[in-house]
């Protein structure tokens, strides 16, 4: 019976020759479905996931995918069973939806003076729209009016003036489920803005409010012409409504079940919905997402956990990713029986919400204080004040370092060994001479291996640790220089199974070799086809070492600022580079564990493999010298032009670093020559501003091109990468668009507008002198030139 819903599922019979129309003497069930005119939008019965609920529905049709995207449903809390003798059809004028008993569950719910005229029509813009056929083109209902978790281009997300109530997006229960969810997107007209909410009831988001052009938190809105947006008000409603440029461009915002609003654009090359932007950007800014005494992680996946001592309260949902049901102790709490009881300590980004102040003036009080409190589920104390929590702790986020510590109550039981109070002074007493046994063995074992393995090259994890002695011999006593640079100089050498590698002597790291093998292991698991793979370390005492893959084309500043014509990159391939460096960049930035800042992009970094495939180079050391920001600034130090203006202003600085100085290798892509030259007329001339004053004028673009290609260059591409490089290169950081969003840009997802002149730039249009952001480097620093260094491997 299965097998055969599905085959019925796929195939599409239509209830007339209108096969977008159900008239008043037609009915719909099974198998059957209307088509929008233009094929865009399918109208049918639809199963949620691999439960057995049935709804009626509205998906994509043209930007098909399995499962059809679904943008609309009628009966979301009433599913249906039998979609064969299930029937949507008129009765009274209005569209209702029968279930197997017969049982009305779903009506349009409208009174209309004309009974039998009334048609229901599926638009090509995704609409439901019930029509007077005698009389009127206006819809006396559509769908719109009722949106559910999607919000399609040419709809509206209002606030009624005269009920004083708010139009609704609100997502699924789950993804199997598409029930009414704990999460909602609604529109505040005082302020013109959108919130998100939790349970009804809790903002956690905010898109900032409207200033006739964009959301003030949402920046992005500047960089790209996807969408046009308009605010209307009048005495019955305020709403936003928008439409899409580019009428091919296939878009749609969601509120989904991780609580985050989406916008998603149809990829046809990839057959697949590609995010184009999600707020909160991370889903442990989404109020609650874990439930109660649930803990949000952001570096892990699942992303939610159970606190110590607790269980899922629904296994089920658990396994589903739904995690909103939260848990439950794994042991019930007897009042009164204290010696049972323990609390454990858990570090949280913030303290939960609904706490109560108790007046106290010690934490041991604090802690009596909800001990005996049977109702009382976790306590803090912090800078001489306690708070105690009588209901379900909520909106729990870890954060093991600039957090707060709370302390949670639990059965003593369900505590493992090491986290029980009970007889600690006794269990410390009684394994102190079991732990000094365990120390002594602990300590052979490490000095015999250490013996067995010294002087041996091994495996540790996905990497191989070298010794020393084995780089020395591959490298020929480091004799082939390949490039250098701030962390150091790289090597080419041959391991003994005659596969050619490239060695870098780090030259600024000063972690002890725990702590670096820690570091590098973690580092070694970041795999990306544009980036350069770890093989392996060394880590002997002071000589720190790291072995790459070799790159036989070397890096690209050795194609871009050569004149060799053997060597000359033609257009293709720059804009190949272009892009694998801003996939390299995203992965770095939003899909390791944690966010990797590369803090040196330029030429001399991205390395080009046999096929010329870009890879990234460098992108874990600024991981590895994170401790020390001043290392990282005099590493810095002679690299000229690449730096974003933070850098000198003491503020921390964040992955539109990155974004910065990936703009600033743009415009060497193109052009090149470094940004900063000198002219025949020895005159200084920077780039950037040529770019942007033909931009400006609308001129030549070719004519910025390498003229060593000869024009031989798509204009589209060119002006492509010339506006997303001055989007880049903006003094301010919110102005500079994400990686993910340049990525999309370059694959031709979406468009991107005229940027303006970043006030840098502004200030060298008309001046010959260049600008120039760098820091001047120190008296022991001051004999080399970062950026003009060559490498042919992993150069800092």
């Amino acid at each position: 019976m299965g097998f055969l819903l599905l085959l019925c599922f796929s195939f599409t019979i239509s209830l007339s020759s209108g096969a977008d129309t159900i008239s008043a003497n037609q009915s719909l069930s099974g198998n059957q479905t209307i088509i929008s005119k233009g094929e865009n939008f399918e109208l049918g019965f639809f199963r949620a996931g691999n439960s057995s609920n049935y709804y009626i529905g509205i998906w994509y049709k043209k930007a098909y995918s399995n499962p059809p995207t679904i943008v609309w449903v009628a009966n979301r809390e009433t599913p249906i069973s039998d979609i064969f003798i299930s029937e949507l059809k008129f009765v009274n004028g209005n569209l209702v939806l029968f279930n197997e008993y017969k049982v009305p569950i779903w009506s349009t719910n409208i009174t209309t003076t004309s009974l039998n005229s009334v048609i229901a029509v599926l638009l090509d813009d995704g609409n439901l729209v019930l029509r007077d056929g005698s009389k009127s083109v206006e819809p006396v209902w559509q769908s719109f009016d009722h949106p559910v978790h999607t919000w399609l281009p040419g709809a509206k997300l209002a606030y009624d003036n005269r009920t004083k109530k708010s139009q609704l997006l609100t997502s699924w229960r789950s993804n199997e489920d598409p029930g009414v969810g704990l999460f909602s997107l609604e529109l505040i007209p005082s302020t013109k803005e959108y919130i998100s909410k939790w349970n009804g009831s809790q903002q956690y988001w905010t898109s900032g409010s409207w200033n006739g052009q964009i959301f003030s938190i949402v920046p992005e809105m500047r960089l790209t012409y996807i969408y046009n947006f308009s605010f209307i008000t009048n005495e019955n409603e305020s709403y936003f409504t928008y439409s899409v440029y580019n009428p091919s461009v296939i878009s749609r915002f969601v509120m989904d079940v991780s609580g985050q609003v989406q916008q998603l654009t149809w990829l046809e090359a990839t057959k697949q919905w590609n995010l184009f932007w999600s707020q909160p950007k991370t889903q442990c800014q989404v109020y609650a997402f874990c439930g109660a005494f649930g803990a949000c992680r952001q570096t892990g996946l699942p992303f939610c956990k159970c606190l110590t001592g607790f269980k899922p309260k629904s296994e089920n949902d658990w396994n589903q990713s739904l995690f909103s049901s939260g848990c439950v102790r794994i042991t019930d709490l007897e009042c009164g029986n204290n010696k049972e009881i323990s609390f454990v300590a858990v570090e949280v980004a913030k303290v939960p919400p609904n706490s109560v102040s108790v007046a106290v003036g010690s934490g041991g009080e604090c802690r009596t204080n909800c001990l005996n409190n049977c109702r009382c589920n976790a306590y803090s104390f912090e800078d001489n004040r306690c708070l105690v929590w009588d209901v379900e702790l909520l909106d729990l986020s870890e954060d093991n370092v600039n957090g707060a510590t709370i302390y949670i109550k639990v059965a003593s039981k369900d505590l493992p060994p090491q986290l029980h109070e009970k007889n600690i002074l006794g269990a410390v007493i009684g394994s102190v001479a079991g732990v000094a046994f365990v120390l002594g063995l602990i300590l052979f074992v490490i000095y015999r291996k250490k013996r067995i393995s010294d002087g041996k090259t091994t495996m540790e994890g996905s990497l191989v640790s070298f010794v020393y002695r084995d780089l020395q011999i591959a490298t020929k006593n480091f004799s082939e220089k390949l490039g250098g640079g701030g962390f150091g100089s790289v090597f080419k050498g041959v391991l003994r199974d005659s596969s050619v590698v490239a060695v870098k002597k780090l030259e600024s790291i000063s972690q002890g070799d725990k702590q670096f093998r820690s570091e590098v292991s973690t580092i070694g698991t970041i795999q990306h086809v544009n980036l350069v793979r770890l093989c392996g370390f060394c880590a002997q005492g002071s000589s720190k070492l790291l072995v790459y893959d070799y790159m036989p084309n070397g890096s690209l500043d050795s194609h871009l600022f050569h004149e060799k014509q053997d060597n000359l990159l033609n257009w293709k391939t720059r804009y190949g580079i272009a892009l694998g460096i801003a996939r390299g960049l995203v992965y770095l930035h939003e899909k390791c564990r944690d966010c990797i800042i590369h803090c040196d992009i330029k030429p001399e970094n991205i390395l080009l493999d046999a096929d010329f495939c870009p890879k990234l180079a460098d992108f874990g050391l600024a991981k590895l010298v994170d401790r020390d920001f001043s290392r990282v600034l005099t590493t810095f130090r002679g690299t000229k032009g690449y730096l974003a203006p933070e850098w000198l202003s003491g503020v921390p600085v964040t992955a539109k670093a990155d974004v910065f100085s990936y703009g600033m290798m743009l415009f060497e892509l193109v052009y090149g020559k470094r940004n900063a030259e000198q002219s025949d007329e020895s005159k200084s001339r920077f780039f950037p501003s040529l770019v942007a004053n033909v931009l400006m004028v609308g001129g030549d673009i070719l004519s910025l091109l390498d003229n060593r290609l000869n024009r031989e260059a798509s204009v589209e591409q060119v002006t492509k990468i010339c506006k997303v490089a001055c989007w880049c290169i903006q003094d301010e950081e919110d102005s500079r668009p994400s990686m993910n969003l340049v990525e999309q840009i370059l694959e031709g997802v979406v468009d991107v507008n005229m940027p303006p002149v970043p006030r840098s730039v502004t200030l060298f249009l008309d001046n010959t002198e260049p600008i120039v952001f760098f820091t001047e480097p120190s008296s022991s620093n001051s004999s080399g030139d970062d950026s003009q260094s060559k490498s042919a491997s992993s150069s800092g």
